[in-house]
């Protein structure tokens, strides 16, 4: 092992931090790269794409492959589409609202493509998958489309939950969760594999901590995002031998364009059930976690609570 000289620039496979790391060699005395180190002899790139494929042969990149994000026009699913764009994919943006959905791909420019798509409609959601993949290698889909409900199991006047709101939250939370992962995989398996894993791309689906922490009030909704939570692993098992992963985010109480809504006094004491940070979660947080999931191959099959350590009451 030798030192890095001081001035020297260029990107380098680092094998000090784990295998695979790429790092940017600064101006760094003692040659550490982002917590790595580099050897003699490791090899030097020219470029930064050259050194797009690491150590593992694994070179799925987000920039130059195709997403699509199911109720990206806002909230959780816009600040992805905007970060997916922003690290060079070309973005098609599912949604229901025509209005937030054109705004959002106007604010994406090039690298975004808005589709009007009924979520709980498999052939509108099939189109969307369709036009996806004629613009490039569809790698990644994000299901981040979702619906609420408040209903007691029988409420103060004796009366049984709604069966219909009951049918609807199950169609657009579950079943559109389903079309977006198995029309989409059936999609992704269609591209070329990468890298000596032979992986192709990922899907995320979206639950909350509602599957785990179902409040007064949140019985439908809790049970299809407990059915969002249980499909990650037995889709990860299926997907397995195609190359594709399959993970789920449960996020906890974020400032979404639902939460706006509320006065400013109820978001105040909602932060208060959440250890740290004291503070509802920001749209862009949960974004920063799909770019984890996507760049990482071996985080598969997993349920990843995003929720600043809360454990919601019963109401």
């Amino acid at each position: 092992m030798r030192k890095g000289k001081v001035g020297e620039s260029g990107w380098y496979p680092g094998i000090g931090g784990g295998k695979g790391r790429i790092a940017w060699v600064e101006e760094r005395e003692r040659g550490r790269i982002s917590g790595g180190v580099w050897v003699e002899g490791a090899g030097r790139c020219e470029t930064q794409e050259e050194c797009a494929r690491d150590e593992t042969g694994y070179d799925m990149e987000i920039k130059g492959a195709v997403a699509l994000v199911t109720g990206g026009a806002s909230g959780l699913g816009g600040a992805s589409a905007s970060l997916l764009a922003a690290r060079g994919a070309k973005v098609v943006i599912a949604d229901i609202r025509p209005d937030t959905g054109e705004v959002k791909a106007k604010e994406l420019g090039e690298s975004g493509l808005f589709v009007q798509t009924d979520m709980t409609d498999p052939v509108q959601v099939q189109h969307a998958v369709d036009v996806a993949s004629e613009l490039g290698p569809l790698r990644i889909v994000l299901n981040a489309a979702g619906t609420g409900s408040a209903s007691r199991t029988v409420n103060r006047r004796g009366e049984p939950h709604s069966a219909d709101m009951f049918d609807f939250v199950v169609n657009v939370n579950l079943r559109g969760t389903f079309y977006g992962l198995t029309l989409g995989a059936a999609a992704i398996a269609k591209t070329d594999p990468l890298g000596e894993d032979g992986a192709r791309g990922v899907v995320i689906n979206t639950a909350s901590v509602a599957a785990f922490d179902g409040q007064i009030g949140q019985l439908a909704y809790s049970a299809t995002k407990g059915a969002v939570v249980a499909m990650a692993l037995p889709a990860a098992r299926d997907l397995a031998v195609l190359g594709i992963r399959v993970n789920t985010i449960a996020p906890g109480t974020f400032d979404t364009p639902l939460m706006s809504l509320m006065p400013q006094a109820k978001k105040d004491e909602l932060a208060l059930n959440i250890p740290f940070p004291k503070r509802l979660g920001h749209a862009e947080e949960y974004a920063m976690l799909v770019e984890s999931i996507v760049g990482n191959p071996y985080i598969n099959g997993e349920c990843i609570r995003l929720d600043g350590a809360i454990r919601m009451p019963p109401k």
